[in-house]
This record gives C-alpha cells, sequence and structure tokens, in this order.
C-alpha cells in the first residue's frame, strides 16, 4: 500500500506511542473522549462536536473488539474495530483516534494527559474514568448531555425485531 494522502483517515488512527509523541507536538487544548462507537449515530455526533468546541484537537480512545464483548456481551461490536475508527477517523472534528484493549481508558488518559475529558449524559463528573487525574493537572471535565432518542443498543434491538 502507498502514502497515505491528506484525506485518507487511516493517517488519524495511531498507535499509543505514536499518539504520545503527536500529543507532544500539541500545543492548544487538548481535549479528550472515548466509547465503543459501535454503529455511530446522531448522538455520537452532537458529543463528538461538543468535545471538539472544548479545545483545538480532539483525540477519541475507542475500546477495542475484546474490550467491547467484555462491556456489552458476545453479540458486540457490530463493526470490528478497525472499521469503527475508520469511521471516526473520517469525521472533520477527530483529530486523533486510538484503540485501547483495557475495561477503561484510565492508562490512556494517564498517558495522553488531555486538558479536558468529555463524555456524554449519561456518565456524571465524578463517574468518569481518568476525570481525577485531568482535574488533579488543573483541566476541565465535561458532561455533553444525551440526544433523546439515539442509542445504539435501541438500533440493535429495532434490527433484531425487539
Amino acid at each position: 500500500m502507498g502514502a497515505l494522502n491528506d484525506c485518507d483517515p487511516r493517517r488519524k488512527v495511531m498507535s499509543w506511542h505514536s499518539l504520545a509523541e503527536w500529543r507532544a507536538r500539541q500545543p492548544g487544548r487538548v481535549v479528550f473522549t472515548n466509547g465503543v462507537f459501535d454503529l455511530l449515530h446522531p448522538g455520537h455526533v452532537d458529543v463528538l462536536i461538543g468535545a471538539r468546541a472544548r479545545g483545538d484537537v480532539l483525540v477519541v480512545g475507542l475500546n477495542s473488539d475484546a474490550s467491547v464483548k467484555r462491556l456489552k456481551g458476545p453479540d458486540r461490536p457490530v463493526r470490528s474495530e478497525g472499521e469503527r475508527a475508520y469511521v471516526l477517523a473520517a469525521l472533520e472534528a477527530v483529530d486523533a483516534v486510538t484503540l485501547f484493549e483495557q475495561d477503561t481508558p484510565l492508562q490512556l488518559v494517564q498517558l495522553l494527559q488531555p486538558d479536558v475529558i468529555v463524555k456524554g449524559g449519561d456518565y456524571s463528573p465524578d463517574t468518569v474514568v481518568g476525570a481525577n487525574e485531568v482535574r488533579a493537572r488543573g483541566g476541565e471535565v465535561v458532561i455533553i448531555p444525551l440526544t433523546p432518542g439515539h442509542s445504539t443498543t435501541s438500533t440493535i434491538d429495532r434490527l433484531r425485531g425487539r
């Protein structure tokens, strides 16, 4: 495969090592969010746009397939980690995507040291993994309200006739 052009989303999908090097070059506010992002829907887009508005660059931590199975059950994810990363990286609001194998993104937050951590409205500031670490460095924790009527689980249930 040849060199990636500027429009190829794969250039934004990074290993932790590459992400750490990239992070060191970012002069502005780095925002972090994470999740499964299995079947992208308007609620996901609203969180990503809201997160990106809080800083200069947005990093998305993406649960690996193995961690999704542990958290959501054997029928998930619907899309592979490669497919999910590719779709997220194609979004203008997203500057970098990286996978994490753990059940929580704590180690990734410790590596990245974001200035802002953002989660959707199904979380409170006290339940966001990594919030203490971000606040201890003077950072901010932001909760974006849920977009009513949108969830991957409810979409899957509808498709399965439940």
